[in-house]
């Protein structure tokens, strides 16, 4: 890997391009160097997770509107949509659109935390709807995927979005524009640019994560995806973009991030170094943001030591400074203590999901989030028990850059009204790669299994797992099959829009 110190310059500086952070991205994008055998097989295993995730989540209302928004640009030799027949095909865009927000709506697919955070598996639907339409083949897929997981980890290791209150999508845009770049084959030039593009269109605030959490949150990375895809499109007609779009004097750092003193170092693959950066990320074994996953496995741990919810005075979690603002008291969010909110507020609620995953000793999709469990008295006492608080010790751990010392657990006190006292702290959740139980290839297609069981025949089932596990040697039209057919009929959302 190399290190690219990125700073601002000012306009008369006329920094080159070729030392600019777009022309270093999409030159990895353009190097045809090959994908080693351990990165296929991450990627296969990313896309059955995808497929898992939005195969659950096809009838809900924000995935109902985004197929319904899609089904209105039908195009011949499109592509296709999660749930639909391959002879249903609509532009890449509103496919890239549609399916994108299929597989975030739950939560419950990939994601990698550390300058800032990320669900890299949303480079996957936008890339997919590209290759699908214009006839690429699997090799050239798993090639792509590898550039956008590459990008993507590589910005999220070096330039902290959250902390100037940016959504995490301003990352995803870039990855995705490289991918496509990858998956097309085309020329540096015009990838730098449509990299350019779409920085600059995604660049959102993190309102989209605070207070009340709205779908939204499922639909920002289908709009990154989206808004990437169309740069690319946009730039492979000859058209150009805000440039230098990091490193001018009224750039994305500049005025957005860091400022004009700031310096970020981003790391990429020398020219000719493999792609590997997927290896470093993590699935969800729990519907839950991810700084909830080991605490759920610790909430299971717990609840073996606790004969009476009822004589729990207080439950104090010492995690990070992402924990504590983001999902704990720290946010100053009362909506995370409120048991009339949506799902998609519940799941960056630690309170309530420590206090769900306590009581019950299990956490499910649907299950742990309806209304009527939200809503059950003795789980709002338990949770308003609940306070969180930062541990420099935690944050540390989280920012490490060694991976072996990189965690995202908490330390748990349990404090009972005798006086007594519990604690116990985990740093991984089980899932993680280097937790109790890791996920390999069996873990996700048991995933895959377990949330696509209400929506996908086994014989549909069967069929894509057996395709998807050939990724890389598919025909064009097999790609067409990777968004698998769902057996009942799908809800339609009544509401009608514009289009």
């Amino acid at each position: 890997m190399i290190i690219h110190p990125v700073r601002t310059y000012p306009s008369r500086a006329k920094l080159p391009r070729t030392e600019q952070l777009a022309w270093k991205i999409a030159a990895v994008a353009s190097d045809p160097v090959g994908v080693e055998e351990e990165v296929v097989e991450m990627i296969i295993n990313r896309v059955i997770d995808n497929a898992a995730a939005a195969g659950a989540a096809l009838n809900y209302h924000p995935v109902q509107t985004a197929r319904a928004q899609a089904l209105a640009h039908p195009r011949k030799n499109g592509a296709t949509l999660f749930g639909l027949p391959k002879e249903t095909t609509v532009c890449a865009e509103w496919a890239a659109w549609a399916n994108g927000v299929a597989v975030r709506e739950l939560d419950f697919h990939d994601t990698f935390h550390a300058a800032d955070y990320s669900h890299p598996g949303d480079n996957i639907p936008a890339i997919l709807a590209v290759a699908q339409q214009c006839g690429c083949n699997g090799a050239a897929l798993v090639r792509a995927i590898a550039t956008g997981y590459e990008i993507h980890i590589d910005l999220v290791k070096a330039i902290c979005l959250h902390k100037h209150k940016i959504d995490h999508i301003a990352h995803l845009g870039p990855s995705v524009a490289a991918g496509i770049g990858t998956l097309l084959g085309l020329d540096t030039e015009t990838i730098y640019q449509a990299v350019q593009q779409a920085a600059h269109t995604t660049i959102t605030t993190r309102q989209s994560r605070k207070a009340d959490i709205s779908s939204w949150k499922a639909y920002a990375p289908a709009y990154a995806g989206k808004n990437a895809l169309e740069a690319v499109d946009r730039c492979m007609r000859g058209e150009a973009s805000p440039s230098p779009i990091y490193e001018g004097e009224d750039s994305i750092i500049a005025w957005i991030l860091a400022g004009p003193e700031a310096v970020y170092q981003v790391p990429l693959p020398a020219p000719g170094e493999a792609k590997r950066a997927i290896l470093e990320t993590y699935t969800k074994g729990h519907a839950a943001e991810y700084q909830a996953q080991a605490l759920i496995d610790l909430a299971f741990r717990l609840r073996e030591r606790i004969s009476d919810f009822e004589s729990i005075q207080e439950i104090v979690i010492h995690g990070s400074h992402q924990t504590h603002y983001v999902i704990g008291t720290g946010s100053g969010d009362p909506q995370k203590m409120d048991p009339n909110v949506a799902r998609e507020t519940l799941d960056h609620s630690i309170m309530y999901i420590f206090a769900v995953a306590l009581q019950d000793g299990r956490w499910h999709h649907v299950d742990s989030y309806t209304p009527e469990r939200a809503r059950r008295a003795d789980t709002v006492r338990l949770w308003h028990k609940i306070r969180t608080l930062e541990d420099p010790l935690w944050t540390k751990r989280y920012h490490s850059p060694d991976p072996k010392e990189r965690a995202f657990g908490a330390r748990v006190e349990i404090f009972f009204t005798d006086g007594s006292r519990i604690e116990d702290e985990l740093a991984l959740a089980n899932a993680h790669p280097r937790g109790a139980r890791p996920f390999g290839r069996k873990e996700y297609i048991h995933k895959f299994k377990t949330l696509t069981e209400g929506s996908l025949s086994e014989t549909e089932q069967e069929t894509f797992l057996e395709l998807v596990q050939q990724l890389p040697e598919l025909r064009a039209e097999q790609l067409l099959l990777l968004n698998p057919v769902a057996t009942k009929a799908l809800v339609e959302n009544p509401k009608r829009g514009i289009f």
